[in-house]
């Protein structure tokens, strides 16, 4: 059974960092596409970053947070992360995880974060404040 644990939220200041970790069981993370997505309070879901299968690992990043997080994928440990620096307060969100084996018709990255989608682990939250 897939299955996604979240970690790694919490309170930091702004130009801070924080890291969050998406752990897998049930599957291999290098043969899956994952994804990090965030959903600011009071409005809709975005996508953060997402990384392909381990076959390129090829990254992909909204532009809100392009150079200053980045996604990484342990195989070892099945986990993957999310590096998050220079926080600001629009960072603010719950922060979530997914996977999606990247078949047709949503083989890349970016695609899994253009569309959201993949089976979801639970959140995290994640406050940017002085």
């Amino acid at each position: 059974q897939l299955q996604l644990v979240v970690s790694g939220g919490g309170l930091v200041q702004p130009g801070g960092s924080l890291t969050l970790s998406c752990a897998a069981s049930g599957f291999s993370t290098a043969k899956y596409g994952i994804g990090w997505f965030r959903q600011p309070p009071g409005k809709e879901r975005e996508a953060v970053a997402c990384i392909s299968t381990a076959f390129d690992s090829i990254k992909y990043y909204s532009n809100s947070v392009k150079g200053r997080f980045t996604i990484s994928r342990d195989t070892a440990k099945n986990t993957v992360y999310l590096q998050m620096n220079s926080l600001k307060p629009e960072d603010t969100a719950v922060y979530s995880c997914a996977a999606d084996p990247l078949t047709s018709p949503i083989t890349t990255a970016q695609a899994m974060c253009d569309e959201g989608v993949g089976s979801w682990g639970q959140g995290t939250q994640v406050t940017v404040a002085s």
